[in-house]
């Protein structure tokens, strides 16, 4: 039994949600317009401010994968797009770098399964928005090479440059939708739609200077560069690039000099 006057124990209280669960509830309020967000969606104006993040998504997605909206239209593209955002809201607050698998939401989307070719645009849009943001580096002297003995090329590794990318697609001519939808005129572009040659393609993005550069890049070129992003050694990415040819057409000194005068490559390294 307490004694007279002793303070009674107070009940417990519930415990305020941490600044944390309330950003966590915000941003699932935000874009996912069935969740039962209570009193935020309640608020006067949510709606509103709801709709301005949203659109700012899909702008950001429209300005990152500008081929991709030529290719289906604007209306069909801002409603893939906001499916995406609403699934995949941005992590990062530069949306330049927004949508990075906005490819592989592409290829899994039902309404894109007579599109086949989109996703692999898609992916090469991503691949010359990496090669804009990568690091500055300097791009590999091909007198450092030709300045080697012979037998030391086999103890030496090339490094691609940081902002090096490339890809092969056996599925579309990414490349080709890619570089056609680069001329402003009309008339022109749908010509070369017409035109195109639907065939297996690869592609090598590249920015050794100021301006980022696409260019064609076979089976040999993708399999040597990553052979080297690997640790390779020279003689050994130079195998791999040999296997997706024919060995007797295979002339490393032409992969070589194609790759450094692009400004794929950067360090030369010892194994």
């Amino acid at each position: 039994m307490k004694p007279a006057g002793a303070r009674q124990p107070c009940p417990p209280r519930a415990t305020a949600s941490t600044p944390a669960q309330f950003q966590q509830a915000f941003v699932q309020a935000l874009f996912d317009p069935g969740d039962p967000a209570g009193a935020l969606a309640a608020q006067p104006g949510f709606a509103v401010y709801r709709n301005t993040v949203l659109g700012g998504c899909v702008d950001a997605l429209q300005a990152n994968y500008p081929v991709v909206a030529a290719l289906v239209g604007r209306d069909w593209f801002r409603a893939a797009a906001t499916d995406y955002a609403r699934r995949r809201p941005p992590t990062d607050a530069r949306l330049m770098v927004y949508g990075d698998d906005f490819g592989a939401f592409l290829a899994g989307l039902d309404r894109a399964a007579d599109l086949p070719y989109l996703p692999a645009v898609a992916r090469l849009e991503r691949l010359w928005r990496e090669a804009h943001l990568a690091a500055d580096a300097p791009v590999l002297d091909a007198r450092r090479l030709q300045t080697l003995a012979p037998d030391a090329l086999h103890r030496v590794r090339l490094t691609p440059h940081p902002a090096a990318r490339w890809q092969w697609f056996d599925d579309a001519p990414a490349r080709s939708l890619w570089q056609a939808h680069q001329d402003a005129d009309e008339a022109r572009r749908t010509a070369t739609l017409a035109a195109l040659d639907w065939r297996a393609e690869g592609v090598l993005v590249t920015r050794p200077h100021a301006s980022v550069r696409v260019a064609p890049a076979g089976r040999p070129a993708c399999a040597f560069l990553a052979a080297c992003a690997a640790g390779a050694s020279l003689p050994d990415a130079l195998a791999a690039a040999m296997a997706e040819t024919d060995a007797e057409a295979f002339d490393p000194a032409n992969l070589l000099g194609a790759l450094l005068d692009a400004g794929a490559l950067r360090g030369l390294d010892p194994v």
